[in-house]
């Protein structure tokens, strides 16, 4: 984390898997976090309304398989220059690669990173720290 910061940046973490929300949250806590969690869009929506996050990170198929896409899209239309990560299984799940690396998919995935689960947590900070620096 960065130590020039006065306050602990504030991660908002969605994802519908209790296990992967269970582990992040303790890993980004002891990492020096403030975190908030959601086990969907409706839960991250009421977080959201209570106080913006500085980062969010945010599973890609929850209780619908555009749920991150359109969590996504609604906190960067409330907040453009908060920096959102998708995590996803949908390439070993579905076969189907994608991410956000070019032009067009960018322009309909709001994301500004994206990371195929599992996701190593240190992969996960290393994305989160870049993306603050932005």
């Amino acid at each position: 984390m960065n130590p020039t910061r006065q306050n602990p940046v504030t991660i908002l973490l969605v994802d519908d898997d209790p296990d992967f929300l269970c582990q992040m949250e303790l890993q980004l806590r002891n990492a020096g976090y403030a975190v908030t969690t959601a086990a969907d869009c409706r839960e991250a929506e009421a977080q959201l309304a209570q106080a913006p996050p500085d980062l969010a990170v945010l599973d890609l198929m929850m209780d619908h398989p555009d749920d991150g896409f359109a969590l996504c899209y609604h906190i960067k239309k409330k907040n453009p220059a908060t920096p959102v990560i998708l995590v996803t299984a949908v390439t070993s799940e579905t076969g189907l690669e994608f991410d956000a690396a070019t032009e067009e998919e960018k322009s309909w995935i709001r994301a500004d990173a994206m990371l195929n689960k599992p996701v190593r947590f240190e992969q996960l900070t290393r994305e989160i720290e870049r993306l603050l620096r932005k």
